[in-house]
């Protein structure tokens, strides 16, 4: 095991939009996230691994029992690792990378309780999610950073690779997650383990986002001191308050070079996306385990995008605003080729594309902040 010999404060968090070394999924096949055996899921994971794996390496971690599967599902680019865990959201479980001032990437280990724990936590039992962070370090040799007992995912941050990290409020002041922690006592962690200079907490996420809303549903960066935020115009939409509030902080706000931000809206789809009837059908729910529910509003949004060093993957719903979003994406993203990813079954297990993905940063020569 390694754990971090260097002073406080000297690890950087870059943005994803930084080049990568490649990215981290994991095969999904937990019966209570993805119904009818997970096979409509495992081809939208196929598909967006093989869309990923056009411009970096992919390394898809799956459990003994299901590693026959991915090889049979998966072109011979992605790397299959085997590891166990309880669900496939590699954003929360894998690694949180960052530089060290020398430039090499090191991963950081926070303790991860099914994003709230006894408290309200989605599934009742999470030990091998938690070792996941340890095991991917192991595997792919990279010096690990243990900040256990401090819970975070890595969906709740987003990085401008500038000491700027957006958060939401709901989800790291969450009574599941750090309780004994005041806010101020968060953002020193925060500061003190991904280089943040400044943390912009937003006051929420998006409606109906079961991790108590993360910020990569509601919020990313395209490039320092831009962004990207969900956004509705149907005032009777009870994300229209959400996405108001948020927009109304940050145009009051700077990041930590002292930039306005340049906030460009992207519509969520237009048509909530509620689980069906024949979706539910094949869930197998465990006990302690949070169950859905028909015609529940799933919280879809397209700003959980996943960037890679050529591409952006965008979830598309079957919405009238799928088209909208690869234009504002495209917009944003000029050099980067679209890669539309029907995200339906993706989204019925609860997160989206970037939930799935977690990106591991190139290494810097020589870099020293």
């Amino acid at each position: 095991m390694f754990t971090h010999p260097l002073p406080d404060s000297v690890f950087h968090m870059p943005a994803e939009f930084e080049p990568h070394e490649g990215c981290i999924m994991i095969w999904p096949e937990r019966p209570g996230s993805w119904p009818h055996k997970a096979l409509e899921a495992r081809r939208a994971f196929a598909l967006a691994a093989e869309a990923i794996a056009d411009s970096e390496t992919v390394y898809m971690i799956a459990s003994k029992g299901s590693v026959s599967s991915a090889r049979a599902m998966l072109s011979d680019r992605i790397r299959i690792l085997e590891a166990d865990t309880d669900d496939a959201w590699a954003r929360d479980t894998a690694p949180t990378f960052v530089h060290a001032p020398n430039g090499s990437v090191w991963g950081v280990d926070w303790q991860f309780n099914a994003w709230g724990g006894t408290v309200d936590g989605l599934y009742a039992s999470w030990e091998r999610d938690d070792r996941l962070a340890a095991r991917i370090c192991s595997l792919l040799g990279y010096p690990r950073i243990d900040e256990h007992p401090f819970v975070l995912e890595g969906g709740s941050i987003h990085s401008d690779g500038e000491g700027t990290l957006l958060v939401t409020e709901p989800c790291l002041l969450s009574a599941g997650r750090n309780p004994h922690m005041s806010r101020g006592e968060i953002e020193q962690t925060l500061n003190r383990c991904l280089g943040a200079e400044k943390v912009i907490w937003l006051p929420h996420g998006i409606y109906q986002d079961e991790t108590n809303e993360h910020v990569d549903n509601v919020c990313a960066f395209v490039r320092p001191g831009e962004v990207l935020l969900a956004w509705t115009d149907n005032p009777s939409d009870p994300q229209y308050v959400k996405s108001m509030e948020n927009l109304r902080l940050l145009e009051r706000e700077t990041d930590a070079r002292g930039r306005r931000f340049k906030i460009h809206k992207l519509l969520i789809p237009e048509n909530p996306v509620c689980i069906t009837e024949e979706e539910l059908s094949g869930f197998v729910f465990e006990p302690g385990e949070d169950r859905r529910e028909a015609g529940e509003r799933l919280a879809a949004s397209y700003v959980n995008f996943y960037i890679s060093n050529k591409g952006i993957l965008v979830p598309q719903f079957g919405d009238k605003n799928d088209e909208a979003a690869l234009k504002v994406l495209g917009r944003c993203f000029p050099d980067r080729r679209l890669y539309p990813i029907q995200a339906r079954a993706i989204i019925v297990g609860g997160g989206n594309l970037h939930c799935i993905t977690q990106q591991i940063p190139a290494a810097k020569s020589g870099m020293c902040r």
